[in-house]
């Protein structure tokens, strides 16, 4: 195996080596036969290491992997969430399968998104329409009592597996679930930004986890069940999001749910910015000046978005878009296919017709004071988004 990856600058510790000579042999293999053996050896010591807490390992070895193999890389990181966000427990003699839930929430506002505890009654009645109209007619469901924002989720797997732990035999038991939700840290407050409800959903072992696996059932399609999610659960999170507008994504696993949060919340920072600015600084769409820059290392890893008055150089607010897999980084911004073309086409939806792009890559920086993201300004300079001195000051200050 180590013939076939390039030494490392710091060697890797026992755990992070066998979890990349493991990987990179998954991802040589060629039978299915071959993938359950090693899928076996992986998924063992995957899970003593979120069993122990052992993060470092696993970082260790995906940050090798993404740099020497990224096929190898796509399967340890694949295996890694799944022994997260998954468990079998025994309760009562009988097998479990335990699964945590992600139930995102995509919200906008001109003032400040909520986030934090849900009251009992309301945290049951939620529970009640996700079984209802989401999760299969046996599975049983433990809600944590909190509407989540991104600084609040579990930041690792480890932490991923952490949670759903402590959930889990509240699934399986019907008890309630008891977390010590003080010490989350605060929200960052931004006009544009995914909430969710996390849940450990515990199903009979080889049952049907959500409601459209189930046949013969009323609500046989994916499409369906989102339907009745949004329609039913709607005027319970309107208490939850008050001055907010949102929209509802389907529940599904924990990983894969936030990135498609992620996703999908991107235009409406764009279209959250232009509004902010047209509010409060009372700019039309066409008085706004945008202007794109790539960041990363090696290659793009996100754009940033810094906007300014038309005509100024200042840049007053900025977002991120960020890219995830599958997405490159290359391309003209004339094509809707890339996501630069994807940015330009939404912010013209928005009505900015001044947009500019800096060619060069640029290395991410931050504000070292507030931890915020630097901006590139039209003159090629990183800067820190400033709203003017004469601002409304009624409004939160977002940057």
């Amino acid at each position: 195996m180590a013939g076939l990856r390039s030494k490392p600058k710091q060697r890797l510790s026992s755990d992070a080596d066998q979890l990349v000579g493991q990987a990179l042999a998954l991802s040589a293999s060629g039978s299915r036969l071959e993938d359950a053996f090693w899928e076996g050896k992986l998924s063992a010591r995957i899970s003593q290491l979120l069993k122990n807490g052992s993060q470092a390992s696993i970082d260790a070895a995906l940050d090798h992997l993404y740099r020497h193999n990224i096929d190898a890389y796509e399967a340890l990181a694949e295996l890694s969430q799944a022994m997260a966000e998954s468990i079998t427990v025994e309760h009562e003699g009988a097998q479990w399968q335990v699964l945590l839930l992600a139930c995102p929430i995509l919200a906008h506002t001109r003032y400040a998104i909520p986030s934090g505890t849900i009251k009992g009654e309301l945290a049951l009645s939620l529970s009640a329409h996700l079984r209802a109209h989401v999760l299969a007619h046996d599975a049983r469901i433990a809600l944590a009592p909190y509407l989540y924002s991104i600084d609040q989720l579990p930041r690792n797997h480890a932490e991923v597996s952490s949670l759903l732990g402590r959930l889990s035999l509240s699934a399986v038991s019907g008890a309630t679930p008891k977390l010590d939700l003080k010490d989350l840290p605060e929200t960052a407050p931004v006009l544009a930004d995914p909430r969710y409800l996390l849940a450990a959903v515990a199903v009979p072992a080889g049952g049907a986890l959500y409601r459209w696996q189930e046949e013969g059932s009323d609500y046989a399609e994916r499409s369906a069940c989102l339907d009745q999610w949004r329609d039913q659960s709607r005027p319970l999170l309107s208490m939850l999001l008050p001055g907010c507008e949102f929209d509802l994504l389907l529940p599904d696993a924990f990983f894969i749910s936030c990135r498609e949060a992620d996703r999908q919340i991107r235009p409406l920072t764009t279209q959250s910015a232009v509004n902010y600015l047209q509010a409060t600084l009372s700019l039309s769409p066409v008085g706004i000046s945008a202007v794109i820059g790539s960041f990363g290392e090696e290659r793009t890893d996100e754009y940033r978005i810094a906007f300014t008055a038309k005509g100024d150089r200042d840049v007053i607010y900025g977002v991120v878009w960020p890219l995830y897999n599958g997405e490159d980084g290359k391309g003209d911004i004339g094509d809707r296919n890339n996501p630069l073309g994807q940015i330009n086409e939404h912010l013209r939806a928005c009505g900015v017709e001044d947009i500019s792009v800096h060619s060069a890559l640029l290395e991410p920086d931050y504000c070292e004071d507030c931890g915020t993201p630097l901006y590139v300004d039209r003159a090629g300079e990183l800067v820190h988004a400033e709203m003017p001195d004469d601002a409304p000051s009624q409004q939160p200050l977002f940057h």
